[in-house]
């Protein structure tokens, strides 16, 4: 049971991380290798200014850094074990059915 405020802000930003679509894919897409933006940008199909700022939530949430590298930024999982941590989430939603959707919030309170 986790007692711990930091545990329970930890998992929290890691919620609010993975409630994007978007963001869901670049950290799943940051797992396979760390990334230049404009790079990440072209691989998923959205734009630099988009990007920038889902980057900018998973950096303030703990999730990505950004790594200097000449005069670019490269991106990458803040911690190795975030990359083991989604592969667990993933494998363990496919017991969700694939035609069963999430309720809004303020339908029935979850999510």
């Amino acid at each position: 049971m986790l007692t711990l405020a930091t545990d329970i802000d930890a998992l929290a930003r890691f919620g609010r991380a993975l409630a994007d679509p978007i963001r869901c894919r670049i950290l799943l897409a940051l797992r396979d290798k760390p990334t230049h933006p404009a790079d990440l940008a072209d691989q998923l199909g959205i734009t630099r200014t988009r990007l920038s700022n889902h980057l900018a939530c998973l950096r303030d949430c703990g999730l990505v850094v950004a790594v200097p590298q000449g005069r670019r930024l490269r991106y990458e999982l803040a911690d190795a074990r975030l990359g083991h941590a989604l592969d667990d989430l993933r494998n363990a939603v496919v017991a969700v059915e694939a035609d069963r959707t999430c309720p809004e919030a303020d339908e029935k309170g979850c999510c």
